[in-house]
């Protein structure tokens, strides 16, 4: 009877011995797994704060590029305006001289009558040109935030590859 007893004390230890070594096995693999999806997903995170970062980044330089197209843009419009403006007073000035300098009053009327209409066609296509400027420079100073917004659309809805 003791022998029994000790083979079944021994079969119950072994047993016992075979589970802690498959528990043991068990936990371990489970501590494995869960220490590469926490290392998967901390890569994950940090690769997703870069690249937030990055297009952060892009953001601001694009909009300091946008910035600079404009300043360029505003800076060359309001020269040719100037310009214009400058033209339009010394074209003011010829006129009222030669108009002061009319014999007839039909003289006076031709004159002022071919200014106003020289002005009017000068201001009719130097307001168009400026126009045209102006559009143009808007266009210029907004293509930087136009990629950036394209690009930042394209990464945002990559599909990650995992």
């Amino acid at each position: 009877m003791t022998t029994k007893k000790t083979n079944a004390a021994a079969d119950a230890t072994k047993q016992i011995e075979e589970a802690v070594k498959v528990g043991k096995k068990s936990v371990e693999q489970a501590l494995s797994m869960s220490k590469e999806q926490v290392g998967k997903a901390s890569e994950a995170f940090f690769k997703g704060y870069d690249d937030a970062s990055a297009m952060s980044k892009e953001s601001v330089d694009a909009v300091v590029k946008a910035g600079e197209v404009l300043t360029k843009g505003s800076e060359t419009v309001g020269k040719a305006y100037f310009e214009f403006a400058q033209a339009s007073v010394e074209a003011s000035v010829e006129a009222a001289k030669a108009m002061m300098s009319a014999k007839t009053p039909k003289d006076f009327f031709d004159i002022q009558s071919e200014y106003a209409r020289t002005n009017f066609d000068k201001f009719l296509a130097e307001s168009t040109r400026l126009s045209e400027m102006s559009v143009k420079v808007t266009n210029e100073a907004f293509d930087p935030l136009k990629a950036q917004v394209n690009g930042s659309f394209e990464k945002a809805f990559k599909v990650p590859a995992f």
